[in-house]
């Protein structure tokens, strides 16, 4: 394997964010702040493909979610309030203003993007703007599952099981996990790394790693749609300009209108797909870099 590094130059940052809890992630670049937040079962590693060219326009800080990669792992609570993205939204605010930013850009994928829509509901002051990668609204996505979705994304249904029935099954393998989950998707294997693969088997083999994403996904399924719902119901909606992005070839396209949906709960949002699947930063880095820097411009 390549041992060159995925981040050379980047250095590495450690925020405690409260009651014990430690957010890990790389700093590097020059430029206006840019939080980029990773999707399941990965960790900060996905970025590696753009982080050279956004490096020479932002100040990058490529986080590990709460429960993913070099982050910590806490057992979850009986409400997995712990896990809440509004939780998670907040260890992302602290780490901001750890590194002295007070007011910054977000890039997120897949799970840090559920993150980022929260901290944009509940700190819009903080994000000037927002971009999403191959998501759809939380809420909406539930309430409008179908078979077809039910199929494609059965890991929703399977992480939220009970402990420690998931955590069981990952921990018995997680390289196999790891491989069934992105492989099973549109383009396979093929375009990820085998350096990122080594960083996300790694973070997946961590004492805890199992629970946690259990957890961030138990929570999405109880927790986090009753603040959305509540969201709903006070007519609270997303104000920071949003990008929304999605892969062409992918489960959210197929099964949903992501810009349909977000402009439901978003006052000023734009987007399209992108010509990939879901993994669009490691699928189609290039496309993903033409879209999202005009947007990002200061």
């Amino acid at each position: 394997m390549n041992d060159t590094p995925l981040f050379p130059g980047f250095r590495p940052h450690l925020a405690e964010v409260g009651e014990g809890i430690h957010i890990h992630a790389e700093v590097g670049g020059d430029g206006p702040p840019l939080l980029l937040l990773h999707g399941h079962p990965q960790t900060h590693a996905i970025w590696h493909k753009v982080a050279p060219q956004l490096a020479e326009r932002f100040t990058l800080v490529l986080a590990d979610l709460r429960g993913y990669g070099g982050s910590s792992r806490p057992a979850g609570d009986a409400d997995h309030a712990n896990y809440s993205k509004r939780t998670m939204a907040r260890d992302m605010l602290r780490l901001m203003q750890s590194l002295g930013h007070a007011r910054f850009d977000v890039l997120a994928h897949d799970r840090g993007a559920r993150v980022a829509h929260r901290l944009a509901v509940d700190h819009a002051a903080a994000l000037r703007r927002l971009v999403l990668l191959d998501i759809a609204p939380t809420l909406a996505m539930y309430e409008q599952t179908t078979e077809a979705f039910a199929r494609a994304y059965w890991h929703w249904f399977f992480l939220i099981q009970p402990a420690p029935l998931p955590e069981r099954l990952i921990e018995a393998d997680p390289g196999a996990y790891l491989r069934d989950v992105m492989g099973r998707r549109s383009a396979g294997l093929a375009p990820f790394d085998p350096r990122a693969l080594a960083a996300y088997e790694a973070g997946l083999r961590q004492p805890g790693a199992a629970h946690g994403l259990c957890e961030d996904y138990r929570a999405s399924a109880g927790i986090d749609l009753e603040h959305d719902r509540a969201d709903r119901s006070a007519g609270r909606k997303l104000t920071v300009p949003l990008l929304a992005l999605w892969g062409q070839e992918g489960v959210v396209q197929r099964c949903f209108d992501p810009l349909a949906e977000w402009q439901r709960v978003a006052d000023d949002v734009r987007g399209r797909p992108l010509p990939c699947g879901h993994y669009i930063a490691e699928e189609a880095p290039q496309a993903l870099l033409d879209a999202v820097l005009p947007f990002l411009a200061p």
